[in-house]
């Protein structure tokens, strides 16, 4: 039951408790019992809603930072991403493995806000080695929800 219930709870956050129910075959008071277990074991840690921001701002920019850093001594790469994560920018940050360290996602108003974040803070900081900065151009999906498209691919059909 825990498992369906978070299923639903990632697919619409505003499901109200006697919808839960119905679709778990509980009761609603079941259903609050249990987001509040998830939430105080901290396995629920926030709500939130998949915004279109390309809709809602055309001039935002979204970029995805890779960052190699030095890790520090019995505390690996926590310190330095706990830094970058309290940066209001900062949407995300995640440990990765492969060529980079930390895959770091922040939203700015315009490209040189972006630009000025990651040479001025990020790049400056203690601990990064180097950054490779990625602006994201249209998104498709994010969280499971997929993106209507609503225009038409104004680009000409061509054949050979």
């Amino acid at each position: 039951m825990r498992k369906n219930l978070l299923n639903l709870l990632r697919q619409n956050c505003m499901l109200k408790n006697e919808e839960l129910a119905a679709m778990l075959a509980i009761t609603a008071e079941e259903v609050e019992k249990e987001k509040t277990a998830l939430e105080n074991e901290g396995i629920i840690i926030g709500y939130s809603a998949i915004i279109n921001e390309e809709k809602f701002d055309k001039n935002a920019v979204t970029a995805l930072i890779e960052l190699k850093v030095s890790p520090q001594s019995e505390r690996g790469y926590a310190v330095v991403a706990n830094q970058i994560a309290q940066f209001k920018e900062v949407d995300s940050v995640q440990l990765m493995s492969g060529s980079f360290d930390l895959a770091v996602t922040i939203k700015g108003s315009n490209l040189r806000d972006v630009a000025l974040f990651v040479s001025d803070r990020l790049a400056a900081m203690d601990g990064v080695l180097s950054t490779a900065t990625h602006f994201i151009l249209e998104r498709f999906k994010e969280k499971g929800v997929q993106f209507s498209s609503d225009d038409d691919d104004e680009r000409s059909l061509t054949s050979p």
